[in-house]
């Protein structure tokens, strides 16, 4: 369950490297706006957001006003994506405590469909699979961890279209970092404050599944520095921003709201057990029933003596 959410989002950030990519033009002359789809896309997102920045950076009236105005949309999309990413995290940080607890029956239902059995017997296991979800309030469908990145997908990739298609954005700097180029200052600072959250957000799983964890939780850094070093200073500003946001919110969903989640389930779970749909006993054979004893002196049943004595004093008597 957990692949295939580390493949949608590797999927997502594909997408949007394809868009940018389709969009992109090694080269130094102004880049001029895209045609067909993507004319579309930046007539209804990058063209606006465009002016918006042009907007801010008239009235900062600074040198790096282009750079300010980026930094102060993404703190924007973040603040309004703030209440969906902590709920998100909520309900995630709920279902590892709840699967935690029902683990142990689900091991041995796993265990149980490893062996060979018939259809029959394969739609019972998989009934009891439910039937442990179910019972205990909880869901097989793992929790949506990329929906907020499919939301900002528009954001990010319109800003490099504003920053790509603007002759005044793309040649202004930002304290001294030319906003139409890539930087490796940025994209080093902005790689660096994602390893640093998904290293804070790795220690909300135990010690076990952490390892587990390790390339899913690095993907985050990983695509960032794809994202900042192939594209220009203004999309690696946006990173940068969010990444500082995103920083802070792991440090409080890890130390603040993950252990009162887990005191408030404890304390759930003392009142109101889990519900036990199978246990050890649930697939243990029964013990054979010892073989009846068989007569060595021969196929025929010997007969009881006390029969035999019988018929001889009869015939004495006669």
């Amino acid at each position: 369950m957990r692949n295939w959410k580390k493949w949608a989002l590797l999927g997502g950030m594909s997408s949007v490297a394809l868009l940018l990519t389709a969009c992109a033009k090694r080269t130094t002359t102004q880049m001029k706006p895209p045609k067909g789809f993507f004319g579309v896309f930046y007539t209804w997102i990058g063209k606006p957001l465009q002016n918006l920045m042009e907007w801010i950076a008239n009235n900062l009236g600074t040198a790096s006003a282009y750079g300010i105005a980026i930094i102060i949309i993404t703190v924007v999309v973040r603040l309004i994506l703030l209440p969906l990413m902590l709920r998100q995290q909520k309900n995630m940080t709920e279902s590892q405590e709840k699967m935690k607890v029902l683990k142990p029956q689900i091991d041995l239902i796993q265990a149980e469909m490893k062996k060979p059995h018939s259809q029959e017997d394969t739609l019972r296991l998989n009934q009891m699979m439910q039937d442990v979800y179910r019972k205990n309030g909880t869901s097989m469908i793992p929790q949506m961890g990329c929906l907020t990145l499919l939301i900002q997908l528009p954001i990010f990739s319109g800003l490099y279209q504003a920053v790509a298609y603007s002759p005044e954005i793309s040649s202004s700097k930002f304290f001294g970092i030319a906003l139409g180029q890539s930087s490796m200052v940025i994209t080093i600072i902005a790689t660096l404050l994602y390893v640093a959250q998904s290293f804070i957000m790795l220690q909300t799983y135990p010690p076990e599944q952490r390892k587990q964890m390790q390339t899913t939780a690095f993907l985050s850094p990983l695509m960032t520095f794809f994202f900042c070093m192939m594209y220009n200073a203004g999309l690696g500003l946006y990173f940068l921003a969010g990444g500082i946001i995103i920083l802070v919110q792991q440090v409080i969903v890890t130390y603040v709201i993950t252990p009162a989640i887990r005191a408030r389930m404890d304390k759930d779970l003392a009142d109101n057990p889990p519900v036990i749909v199978v246990d050890e006993t649930t697939f243990a054979k029964p013990e054979p029933e010892p073989a009846a004893e068989v007569s060595t002196t021969g196929d025929r049943p010997e007969r009881p003596a006390h029969g035999r004595n019988a018929g001889k004093q009869h015939r004495h008597h006669d």
